[in-house]
C-alpha cells in the first residue's frame, strides 16, 4: 500500500542555484513517513517511547533525479516493504513526484530498539503488518 502526501518548497529551502537544496529532500520525506507510520500502522512515537519502544532509523539512501524550485507543488509516498533476509529491520521505499516525474527516491531503513537498551527486534503489530506488504530486495 502506498501512502501519499503533497507539500509545497518553502522559500527558505531554496538555495543560491534557485532549487532546494538537498538537506530538504529528506525531512519532507520524514515528514511523509511519520504520517504514515502514525495513519497508517498506528505507532505513535510519544506514546511507544513512554512504553520503553524507540523505532529508529539504521540506514537511508537517496537518489536525486530532478531539482525542486521555490513553490513547486509535490507528492511524496512511501511504501513500507518487509526485510528479505528476515532481519528485524523494516524498509520504507519512498519518492518524491511532481507532475508524475520522480525527482528523488531513496530507502530509509529502521528497527525498534528496548529504550533501556538491547538488542534491535520488531513487535508482534509490526509483524503482523508486514505479513502482507512486499520484501525489500536491496542493500
Amino acid at each position: 500500500m502506498e501512502f501519499t502526501k503533497t507539500y509545497v518548497v518553502k522559500d527558505e529551502h531554496i538555495d543560491v542555484q534557485n532549487i532546494m537544496d538537498g538537506l530538504y529532500y529528506p525531512f519532507y520525506m520524514e515528514y511523509c513517513r511519520h504520517a504514515f507510520i502514525k495513519e497508517v500502522l498506528g505507532f505513535d512515537f510519544e506514546e511507544e517511547a513512554r512504553k520503553g519502544i524507540h523505532m529508529v532509523l539504521s540506514n537511508y539512501s537517496i537518489q536525486f533525479l530532478r531539482s525542486l524550485k521555490r513553490g513547486d507543488q509535490f507528492t511524496v509516498t512511501c511504501e513500507l516493504c518487509g526485510d528479505a533476509k528476515g532481519l528485524p529491520k523494516v524498509h520504507f521505499k519512498q519518492s518524491i513526484l511532481m507532475n508524475n516525474k520522480v525527482m528523488t527516491k531513496g530507502v530509509f531503513t529502521g528497527t525498534f530498539v528496548p529504550a533501556a537498551g538491547g538488542r534491535p527486534y520488531l513487535p508482534e503489530s509490526m509483524l503482523l503488518l508486514l505479513k502482507d506488504t512486499p520484501v525489500y530486495e536491496g542493500q
